[in-house]
This record gives C-alpha cells, structure tokens and sequence, in this order.
C-alpha cells in the first residue's frame, strides 16, 4: 500500500459586512456542497466551513477530503486500532 494524500478539492470564498444574509450564505453553502457532490465525492467526504468574523464579513468552504491512501475504500478502512480491515486487495504483500 502506498501512502498517498491528495489535495482537497475546496470552494471558498469571502464575502464582506452586507454582501450576504442567512438566507444567501445558506444557498451559498448549499450550491457549494451540491458541486462537489456532483465531482463524486460520497456525502461523508465533504467538509463545510463557515467562520462568521466579528467585523461581520463571512469565509466559506466546502471542500473534498479525499482520504489518505489511493486504493482506501469510501468510508475509510482502518479499525481504531490502525489496522487494516481484509477486503479485495489486502492479501498479505499487497
């Protein structure tokens, strides 16, 4: 198994005081998520991010996280333990 660790794939933006309401930043984030969706990426890989500043300004990101290793099944495969699960794959010297 080789460790690979992709970039995410992340959609951000910032908006200042006044360029945004709830309802906006809501339709925002939804559409954000819904591209990254339509990239392939399963529900429990996108991440969402949205820092609210005190000057009133709003950063957002909706990003992919790939995982760590290029043949990792969705969903991870590792036990708590770090041990990998038997699977397709997994033979001993794989």
């Amino acid at each position: 198994m080789t460790l690979y660790q992709p970039e995410p794939v992340e959609i951000s933006t910032r908006m200042r005081p006044g360029e945004w309401t709830e309802s906006s930043l809501e339709e925002l984030v939804t559409t954000y998520r819904a591209k990254i969706l339509a990239m392939g990426a399963a529900v429990p890989e996108v991440v969402t991010e949205v820092v609210r500043n005190d000057d009133g300004s709003v950063a957002v990101s909706v990003s992919w996280n790939k995982g760590d290793y290029a043949d990792e099944p969705a969903g991870g495969a590792f036990t708590e333990g770090g041990q990998r699960q038997a699977g397709p794959g997994s033979e001993p010297g794989a």
